[in-house]
């Protein structure tokens, strides 16, 4: 009975993971006696809380390589900041391979406007306002993973201030009741 609960303790630790297959491949590899088949599988691991990953797996059925893929994923996690508006701080670029991405912030209420692989990733990283493009390569891949670069570049106030040696100010507005004269 005890591992039955050391079981249910793991899952419920692991629930908050979100995983998205964004393609599957049957690749062939040519060998002596013949062809010899397996899968590969890109796949996006998240908590939709500032944290995600791009992970492959290859294997000879798909679920083994789905399988791997999230286990790779979750092995080359990063870490997102995100500000009030569920957006990043700054404009960034990312690059893989071919593919290179761009990735503004947007205002409250925009959604995410990205596609492909890029949308998969941001949506997986909790970002819910932002512009992306993807520009060069169309391939799923070097698209997500130039969408996690560009995550990985991402900077707070805070940690920009600190570099720079300067303290960090907050700016909380203070309402007055004052009169404006109005012009009659």
């Amino acid at each position: 009975m005890t591992k039955r609960r050391k079981g249910s303790r793991t899952k419920a630790k692991e629930t908050n993971w979100q995983e998205r297959v964004i393609q599957i491949r049957r690749v062939s590899k040519v060998v002596k006696g013949g062809k010899k088949l397996s899968f590969r599988a890109i796949v996006v691991v998240g908590n939709e809380n500032g944290q995600v990953g791009v992970g492959v797996g290859k294997a000879g059925d798909v679920i083994g390589a789905v399988r791997k893929g999230v286990a790779d994923g979750k092995k080359q996690l990063i870490d997102v900041p995100l500000n009030k508006a569920n957006s990043i701080t700054h404009v960034t670029k990312g690059a893989s391979g071919g593919a290179n991405v761009i990735i503004r912030p947007a205002a409250p209420g925009t959604g995410v406007i990205a596609g492909g692989a890029v949308r998969t990733v941001l949506e997986l990283a909790g970002v819910k306002n932002i512009l992306a493009k993807q520009l060069g390569s169309n391939n799923p891949l070097n698209n997500a993973r130039a969408a996690v670069n560009a995550l990985e570049t991402l900077r707070t106030f805070a940690e920009v201030a600190e570099e720079r040696g300067l303290p960090l100010i907050t700016f909380t507005p203070k309402l007055e009741n004052k009169l404006i004269p109005s012009c009659v």
